[in-house]
């Protein structure tokens, strides 16, 4: 197994939780797996991007431009910020609802997220959208979004893992209190063509 993987996101949506699970599943099935993150000025709202490398030893922890296999963006301008990095073959999994950042409501930049999904859509053929909003109200909490969007990309086999295999690496390394949450994040994320 061989797989780049970059996640993209802002501070605040799990996006280095999110590599981690995904590190720690690889590890768990024998592969090698390394990691690396980017994170912005601000804890929440700054930009964080994670990379993950699974199955190549002979690599740096950061994905070169133009080679991952996979972006999975948990918002929409963060998603297209790091396009360059996606191979022409690659495939995106992006959340569609967007972070308005705060330049932008406070009237210094405008921010058109339709504009940037139009565009993802337009620019490659394997995309994948989930309206993450609408699946965080089906789980309660906007904390899991991160989990969901996990779950989606075992579905659409973007990742190389199995749902149990996912949940597994959920029981045996999440707190106890956020586990029913995580499990139940996981499967709204699995079954999202329903919620959609």
């Amino acid at each position: 197994m061989r797989i780049d993987c970059l996640l993209a996101g802002v501070g605040g949506q799990g996006t280095v939780l999110a590599s981690k699970i995904i590190a720690q599943t690889a590890i768990s099935n024998q592969c090698f797996a390394r990691t690396s993150e980017t994170i912005g000025m601000a804890q929440r709202g700054g930009c964080v991007v994670s990379h993950v490398r699974i199955g190549d030893q002979n690599c740096s922890p950061a994905i070169p431009l133009g080679m991952a296999d996979l972006i999975i963006g948990f918002e929409p301008a963060e998603a297209l910020r790091n396009i360059g990095f996606l191979k022409p073959d690659g495939q995106l999994l992006v959340n569609t609802k967007p972070i308005i950042p705060v330049t932008s409501s406070l009237g210094g930049i405008s921010y058109q997220a339709a504009d940037m999904i139009h565009y993802l859509q337009s620019t490659r053929q394997q995309v994948v959208f989930v309206d993450g909003q609408k699946l965080c109200a089906a789980a309660g909490t906007a904390k899991v979004l991160n989990v969901i969007m996990l779950g989606v990309a075992v579905k659409q086999q973007l990742l190389p893992f199995s749902r149990e295999e996912v949940l597994q690496t959920i029981t045996e390394n999440l707190p106890a209190k956020f586990l029913e949450l995580n499990k139940k994040a996981l499967e709204i994320g699995y079954n999202f063509q329903q919620y959609v």
